[in-house]
């Protein structure tokens, strides 16, 4: 770097002050000015973090980090607080990789916390109430032996110099927890273009399936409470604002409503797979995207919606008809379903293109769960991912030339939760395949369409194991 960094240790008033330059910590750059020391095992970290002079850029970052080694290129997690306030988990998960991020809801919290739990990183913010909570922000990221651990300061631009004080820091091993741990839900979104990510809304407890409004002004979640299931309606502007206030739907006597809904080409339905009636199997039902008394649809069950045609007259389901999972459509007015596949074992998550041409889906047809499609008619039947993997829920962009979708690891049955998995994205041109984002969980992360009407952002469920008040940080 052009200019050195240093640091200042204040015993009295228990500061450090840390000035630093470098022109990025981001992608596969490493410039800044780091303080550590070498530990090992689950460790923690916090600080309050402060600029102490205004200007400069504002992407300069000040950062809690643990990293594997000292080289340039390593693996590494770091809470990085934002000249411009913004705070995020951001991650180099291989050594030589890229840095990516997951923005946190938070703007300049005046504490941080970073901590380390066997593989996976764990970011906490202060709330209004000064109190540290978690972030939603998490990743998993394999360290081995002995690691690094600090304060680093990064200007973001080569020419210049930035100062931060870190005040109360705390740093150490982490005790185990002293309550169980329980499943925490976070509703993410992605940016397509830079795989940058961002947390939208977060609550100990079970919610799943995110699915976008026509408009982009909500998203609709299933949320599972004390065995019954309902939808959520969350806005989009108020989880921009960290501010999210969720309203339930009501849904009459659908009150076991499971992850399979989305919303009619005209914004004013909703399609839902509810399994109240007395055999408890899921049946397909309609009812306005407001709420009221649902409609159903298939007369037999299992039944699970999954794509509704674009001129709004048909949808798609997945239905078990003599122990065999295929794929049906029926009229959203009422009349007979339709059976598409006809291949034993498991087909699954079909879902049509914006011109309505092609249905995907995915199919164990092959030995093991790959994406398929086929015209709509049910005819011309391709494989289209071909790869060891296990692959689900493909969802298309809205102008087509994209699709999204789960990747588990191969070896997996079904598609389970609390599994290593990933988002995926194709280019449905030349079938290029890039990961967006990696993520701790599986079933619930992104079963229904959740693409951004604008096609720039894709939602998703991640999950946490932590204690219901988020554990004991300081």
């Amino acid at each position: 770097m052009l200019h050195p960094g240093t640091a200042q240790y204040d015993a009295a008033a228990g500061m450090y002050t840390i000035t630093g330059s470098g022109g990025n910590m981001w992608f596969d750059k490493d410039q800044f000015h780091f303080v550590w020391k070498k530990v090992s095992g689950d460790q923690g970290i916090s600080a309050d973090v402060k600029f102490l002079r205004t200007g400069g850029d504002p992407h300069r970052k000040a950062v809690l980090m643990m990293r594997q080694t000292l080289d340039t290129g390593s693996a590494a997690v770091d809470v990085a607080v934002h000249g411009s306030g913004l705070t995020s988990l951001q991650f180099r998960d291989e050594p030589g990789g890229a840095a990516h991020e997951v923005e946190t809801a938070a703007d300049a919290p005046e504490r941080v916390h970073l901590e380390r739990r066997g593989d996976r990183f764990y970011a906490y913010v202060s709330g209004a109430d000064g109190k540290l909570h978690p972030a939603g922000a998490s990743i998993r990221v394999p360290f081995t032996g002995d690691f690094y651990i600090g304060l680093g300061v990064c200007a973001h631009d080569k020419d210049a110099s930035v100062t931060a004080a870190f005040s109360h820091v705390l740093t150490g091993p982490v005790a185990p927890y002293a309550s169980e741990p329980v499943l925490w839900s976070v509703l993410e979104t992605v940016l397509v273009a830079s795989t940058d990510r961002r947390v939208a809304y977060l609550k100990p407890g079970h919610f799943e399936a995110p699915n976008w409004s026509r408009d982009g002004k909500f998203l609709l979640v299933n949320e599972s409470t004390d065995g019954l299931g309902k939808i959520v309606h969350l806005d989009w502007l108020q989880a921009q604002l960290a501010a999210v206030d969720p309203r339930v739907i009501p849904t009459g006597d659908a009150v076991h409503i499971n992850n399979d809904h989305g919303i009619s080409p005209d914004g004013t339905q909703l399609a839902i797979s509810d399994a109240s009636a007395p055999d408890h199997n899921s049946r397909v039902k309609v009812l306005p995207i407001a709420g009221g008394e649902p409609r159903q649809l298939t007369p037999t069950g299992p039944s699970y919606w999954h794509g509704w045609s674009p001129d709004g007259k048909t949808l798609a389901f997945v239905g078990d008809r003599a122990g065999n999972f295929d794929i049906y459509t029926i009229p959203v007015e009422g009349g007979p379903e339709t059976r598409l596949t006809t291949a034993e074992g498991l087909d699954d998550g079909p879902e049509y293109t914006p011109d309505g041409k092609y249905i995907y889906f995915n199919s164990v047809r092959s030995g093991h769960m790959q994406i398929w499609r086929m015209k709509a008619d049910g005819s011309d039947q391709e494989q289209v991912t071909k790869d060891a993997t296990n692959d689900w829920f493909p969802h298309i962009s809205p102008d087509g030339k994209s699709m999204v979708y789960v990747q588990y690891a191969p070896g997996v049955v079904g598609h389970p939760g609390g599994q290593d998995v990933e988002v995926r994205l194709m280019n449905l041109a030349d079938r290029s395949v890039k990961t967006l984002a990696k993520l701790w969980g599986g079933q619930g992360t992104m079963n229904v369409p959740s693409w951004s009407p604008d096609g720039t952002r894709v939602a998703f469920v991640s999950y946490e194991m932590l204690p219901v008040d988020g554990g004991d940080v300081q």
